[in-house]
């Protein structure tokens, strides 16, 4: 009688247990509803850019993954192995581990910033104008993207 109310107990408790691959429908929204307006490509977002270090934009890619659920910190995928650094404006929003692969859109603000090679750089010149060290010739930026509103597609 006893595992006859152990098995009944079990069968009914498992629908109520939390999914941790929950799917996500498509049209989810985060945040506020991005714009579609002059939406560019991750892959392209850097050459959109161009010389400049911050601007306001719609950008379309696919989540690389979840790097911390609370705050809504993620990596979109940019092409040839780079990778934009989101996180959410509003850190009371909190995004699924399972929005890993993914495409959505998301709308904010991008902004290039210097890599620690770069700023070694800027620390390594001293007042009398000799550098402690060789400059590299290549100065490599990394884009973040401070997200108000993003959208699964």
């Amino acid at each position: 009688m006893k595992t006859l109310l152990l098995l009944f107990a079990v069968i009914f408790s498992v629908p109520f247990l939390p999914q941790s691959q929950a799917q996500l429908p498509h049209g989810t929204i985060y945040g506020t509803k991005p714009s579609k307006v002059a939406m560019v490509e991750a892959t392209k977002l850097e050459a959109f850019m161009n010389k400049e270090t911050r601007t306001s934009t719609t950008v379309h890619g696919r989540v690389i993954k979840v790097t911390k659920e609370k705050g809504g910190w993620f990596d979109i995928d940019a092409g040839g192995g780079k990778v934009i650094a989101a996180h959410f404006k509003n850190y009371g929003i909190n995004t699924p581990a399972s929005l890993a692969g993914h495409m959505v859109i998301a709308e904010g603000v991008a902004q290039k910033t210097f890599i620690a090679d770069d700023l070694q750089h800027f620390a390594g010149d001293t007042v009398t104008g000799k550098k402690q060290h060789q400059v590299k010739t290549d100065p490599k930026r990394r884009l973040t993207f401070e997200v108000t509103g993003l959208m699964v597609e």
